[in-house]
């Protein structure tokens, strides 16, 4: 398999693809993150405010974005959310409700990345599932 084929390969479903925190002050969670952990964070315009992709120290690999709740992540739940990748969105959020889960929210398009939609199982946990294009 070519780097480009590797590259553009979907991610195995199940897997974690990212984590976000979505916060009301997402500059100062940020510092605290930096200066605790010793992350790396670079700024990344969003309307007219910033959100920022963390990346550990050390590394040019992003793990991780601190949100402002605002814009198009208003509603979205604050704290830390892990991104799960699926198959088949739909699919997905059929079984999590015959199951006894539940959407939070409407599915979301992720800019051209694929569509996303978080849920809530039957224990309260809240996650975010992925279907990458």
């Amino acid at each position: 398999m070519s780097d480009s084929e590797a590259t553009n390969k979907k991610p195995n479903p199940g897997t974690i693809g990212w984590v976000d925190m979505t916060t009301e002050n997402a500059g100062q969670i940020r510092e605290f993150y930096e200066s605790v952990v010793g992350w790396q964070s670079e700024a990344t315009p969003v309307e007219d405010y910033e959100d920022y992709t963390i990346t550990p120290s050390g590394s040019t690999d992003p793990v991780a974005g601190i949100c402002h709740k605002r814009g198009s992540n208003a509603d979205v739940p604050g704290g830390w959310m892990i991104y799960l990748h699926v198959d088949d969105l739909a699919s997905s959020l059929e079984s999590c409700a015959k199951l006894g889960g539940e959407k939070v929210g409407e599915v979301r398009e992720m800019g051209g990345y694929g569509k996303s939609c978080v849920i809530k199982d039957p224990g309260g946990s809240m996650c975010v599932l992925f279907e990458s294009q």
